[in-house]
């Protein structure tokens, strides 16, 4: 059975689809959040209709400025936001009888295992984590990767944010494109989110330029640190050109709870979103370490 329901965060509309395993509850409740510019119509949706089945309660919402879910500016990534919003996901669960309170995991796919990570490290109300193709935000690896070009992004952030502060339009790009400026360029993320693959009538293919410049400072790698006593599982691709393996080995390493890091035989991240049997070994994953954790 699916629902959909309304909850706030920071007096903000949050947007998402309840979904209630057939049999007598109360059951294990998991909160999903997923990918960059993604709604819960996609990638966090469709994790979400396979762990129902698999026999948990499931909330897949659209985060603030995204989807059908209130917040402006529109298409802009605000990750302390999201913390709030899984928050209060959370909270709406612990309000359901057909959950039980006190066994409720969070899930991330892609940048939401990221923020996943760093919600269930610092609520206690989560009792275990599951980290999906995991982007793992660390501006230390990225000032690494782009050297001085780090220090020049920023300056470009700077220039925008400055803009808008005296008073300019909310600046936008594409979040994808084949060819040409795009906030996730290239063939891959475009073969998915371009095509009828990531179809879903609430994404738009904009995203704000400030967005970019928030990911280059979240920091979402230090919640591996803080994630003890709760349990942690990582699954990914053995090759992901745009969520590095080295970083879910990263996140693994520094766990110092209950942990397990299963490799999925993927040759993309985008695999992971929708490519079988590749969903259907990281959904049976998932589920099998929730249920010795949940």
């Amino acid at each position: 059975m699916s629902e959909r329901v309304e909850f706030e965060a920071d007096g903000i509309t949050l947007v998402g689809d309840l979904r209630v395993p057939e049999g007598p509850g109360p059951r294990p409740a998991l909160v999903l959040t997923g990918p960059f510019t993604g709604t819960r119509g996609q990638v966090a949706g469709r994790y979400a209709e396979a762990l129902t089945g698999a026999g948990y309660v499931t909330l897949a919402f659209d985060h603030r400025n995204w989807g059908e879910s209130g917040g402006t500016p529109r298409g802009h990534e605000d990750p302390q936001g999201k913390l709030r919003d899984l928050r209060a996901a959370v909270s709406l669960l612990r309000s359901r009888p057909e959950a039980d309170g006190g066994r409720i995991g969070a899930v991330g796919i892609c940048l939401g295992a990221g923020y996943a990570l760093r919600f269930a490290a610092l609520d206690p109300r989560v009792g275990a984590f599951a980290g999906i193709a995991g982007s793992y935000g660390n501006p230390y690896g990225t000032r690494a990767t782009m050297g001085a070009g780090y220090r020049e992004a920023l300056a470009r952030h700077a220039e925008v944010m400055e803009r808008q502060d005296r008073g300019g339009e909310v600046e936008y790009l594409p979040a994808v494109a084949q060819e040409g400026e795009a906030a996730m360029p290239g063939p891959e993320p475009f073969d998915y989110y371009g095509t009828g693959r990531g179809a879903c009538p609430h994404w738009r293919n904009l995203v704000t330029r400030a967005s970019l410049g928030e990911l280059l400072t979240v920091d979402d790698m230090t919640g591996a640190d803080f994630l003890a006593p709760t349990p942690g599982l990582v699954v990914h691709g053995v090759i992901d050109r745009m969520s590095s393996p080295e970083g879910a080995e990263e996140v693994y390493r520094r766990m110092e709870g209950p942990k397990r890091l299963v490799w999925v035989d993927a040759r993309r991240h985008t695999d992971l979103y929708d490519v079988e049997p590749c969903v259907a070994r990281a959904v049976e994953a998932t589920a099998e370490f929730l249920a010795e954790h949940l």
